[in-house]
């Protein structure tokens, strides 16, 4: 089940509520203790945590939100999902079934 986390008509309703501070310790232990991670950071808010990835280990997809305020300047297109399976499979890993 997938939930929302923002209020309905409120962009960024969510944000400065303590969770950035999480989110950014768990990405830095994911980029510090793993390999060959494809992140995919949708808007500027989550591109900006990219410099707490090492690049030279992972491999990082940009693009705007998927919101609908945004989501035609640049995540429609983008082939996220695609280019992820692309890397995956270079790496020798199972592509992901993303309709499930």
């Amino acid at each position: 089940m997938f939930g929302c986390s923002v209020r309905n008509h409120q962009a960024n309703s969510h944000a400065k509520k303590g969770w950035e501070q999480f989110t950014d310790a768990v990405i830095k232990a994911i980029s510090e203790k793993k390999k060959g991670v494809v992140f995919l950071l949708w808007g500027n808010p989550a591109q900006a945590k990219s410099r707490l990835i090492n690049e030279t280990k992972h491999h990082i997809l940009k693009a705007a939100h998927p919101s609908g305020l945004s989501a035609n300047r640049g995540f429609f297109g983008c082939r996220h999902f695609s280019r992820t399976n692309q890397l995956l499979d270079k790496m020798g890993i199972r592509a992901i079934d993303w309709q499930l």
